[in-house]
């Protein structure tokens, strides 16, 4: 899972959560470990579609001393805020905690927060980069995989059919094999149907162009070069312009308005990593056209996906890590992605008939597990993410924002973003 992270500062980061868990000594996890019959109670904490509803019925089911019960907020925003927050008082997490993977440098500085999950029961489960973002420099696993992110492009065929473009997705992705081909094809769509955005937002766009950048905002030994990298300027360059054009709704992805935009006939495009199929289709419920390209602007790319984690805090962490290799197992995974396709991590899900046979009503009956098993095994490099990432990031998203909000020109917000990654340096 991944957000385009909202206007805010955030409640703590790594140096100051690291103050503060200095000051806190860890105790108990959740409230009401136990339930009223004396059974354990484990909590499970997620953001947006993990789909796992289905699976912790099944899993309690099964279990005579055990209850779970799922915490899920409504966005990666509230979530991170209640993770950071209660992991610096040193109580209150749930039992397992989800936590998306551009959190996972800073998280990684506070590792003794979290159980060691390496286990030889769960060798070779996921694709090795998987494993490797997740695991620290001492060795030490902190999470689980969930879902990746492979990604296509989804489209609304019927808005592309009414500016006289090519709605197939065979020829759609003929169209797409470049950022030029597709920012082209944008300023001939919103020319022939101006009421309409070519894409759902530009901090969205942007994000999808930064995670085939292997580098942007730190180096390989995480010293902080957004400021001088000539690609970070140009991807902000090229969303800030074809913003003014017309291209963007302007709106902040994950915002109510964004949200609405999927009912209003707001935009035709959207970079569409397998987790978003699931978002796609609960907000735009009733609207035909959807469709799904197999192909990616420039190559390959990755947005996003996620772990679960099992904070020391809790009273139950052999029955929470027993938990999370159920859920995090491939074939738990393969049907959480035929719940809410969130795409698997797991070796063997990827050759699971369910995923790879999967075609999705909604999205014109589109061969979307076959499209993202292919993105997936296209993926030649996982972009660096290191600890100050997602705090630049921020900085980043919330300047183009600034843009699309009229507050600021292109080179008043550059100038801001410059003086936020020196603050953060």
């Amino acid at each position: 899972m991944q957000t385009t992270k909202r206007r805010r500062t955030r409640v703590a980061t790594g140096a100051l959560v690291a103050l503060m868990l200095a000051a806190t000594a860890a105790c108990g996890g959740d409230d009401g470990d136990e339930t009223s019959d004396g059974k354990i109670k484990l909590t499970v904490a997620t953001f947006n579609e993990f789909g796992y509803e289905g699976l912790i019925d099944e899993y309690n089911a099964m279990q005579d001393d055990v209850v779970v019960e799922q915490k899920k907020a409504g966005t990666a925003n509230e979530h991170q805020d209640n993770l950071y927050t209660k992991l610096a008082a040193g109580s209150g997490l749930s039992d397992i905690e989800a936590i998306e993977v551009d959190w996972l440098a800073a998280l990684k500085q506070e590792s003794d927060a979290f159980a060691d999950l390496s286990d030889p029961e769960v060798e070779g489960r996921w694709l090795d980069w998987k494993t490797e973002a997740a695991t620290t420099d001492d060795g030490k696993l902190m999470g689980y995989g969930t879902d990746i992110g492979p990604e296509g492009i989804c489209y609304r065929a019927d808005l592309l059919k009414k500016a006289g473009m090519p709605d197939d997705r065979e020829q759609v992705a003929k169209m797409f094999t470049t950022w030029d081909d597709y920012f082209d094809a944008g300023r001939e769509f919103v020319k022939k149907v101006p009421d309409v955005a070519w894409y759902d937002a530009s901090g969205a766009t942007a994000q999808a162009m930064i995670n085939q950048t292997e580098y942007t905002f730190e180096d390989e030994d995480d010293n902080v070069i957004a400021a001088d990298n000539p690609e970070v300027k140009q991807i902000f360059d090229t969303v800030t312009s074809l913003s003014q054009e017309g291209l963007s709704t302007k709106l902040v992805q994950w915002g109510e308005d964004w949200v609405a935009s999927f009912q209003q006939d707001g935009f035709a495009t959207m970079a569409c990593p397998g987790w978003m199929l699931g978002v796609i289709e609960g907000n735009a419920e009733g609207v035909e056209g959807w469709d799904i390209a197999n192909v990616f602007p420039d190559g390959p790319g990755l947005w996003g996906g996620s772990y679960l984690t099992v904070p020391v805090q809790g009273k139950h962490q052999e029955e929470a890590i027993e938990l999370a290799q159920w859920l995090t197992a491939p074939e738990q995974q393969a049907k959480a992605y035929a719940a809410k396709a969130t795409f698997p991590s797991q070796v063997a899900a990827l050759e699971d008939p369910a995923v790879t046979g999967d075609t999705r009503e909604f999205f014109n009956d589109a061969p979307v597990g076959e499209i993202l098993v292919e993105r997936a095994k296209a993926i030649e490099f996982i972009p660096h993410k290191g600890p100050k990432f997602a705090d630049i990031n921020t900085a980043f998203q919330q300047a183009i924002q600034r843009v699309d909000e009229g507050k600021e020109n292109p080179q008043q917000a550059w100038d801001s973003f410059l003086a936020d990654v020196e603050r953060l340096g």
